[in-house]
């Protein structure tokens, strides 16, 4: 069940309650049973084990090697044989 967040208008207090989704907002504060007011709170999110992101977006970059050779002699590069 979700974690939603309340703070009361007129105390200034802010709690939690864990609620289904189905549950209609809560009105009132745990604390003096002045209005309360549910918040919009930043969700969590994390990237676990494989997939798309190590397979796409891992810092690890692969360089070409005619990318990291220039020099005029090396045999391999693409520069050098077509020069």
């Amino acid at each position: 069940m979700p974690l939603y967040e309340y703070r009361c208008d007129d105390c200034g207090l802010t709690f939690e309650v864990r609620q289904k989704f189905s549950d209609e907002p809560l009105n009132a504060c745990r604390h003096c049973g002045g209005h309360a007011r549910k918040l919009i709170s930043q969700a969590a999110f994390a990237l676990k084990g494989g997939g798309w992101y190590q397979q796409g977006y891992s810092s690890e970059k692969k360089s070409s090697s005619a990318a990291a050779c220039n020099s005029e002699a090396c045999t391999s590069c693409p520069k050098a044989a077509n020069g």
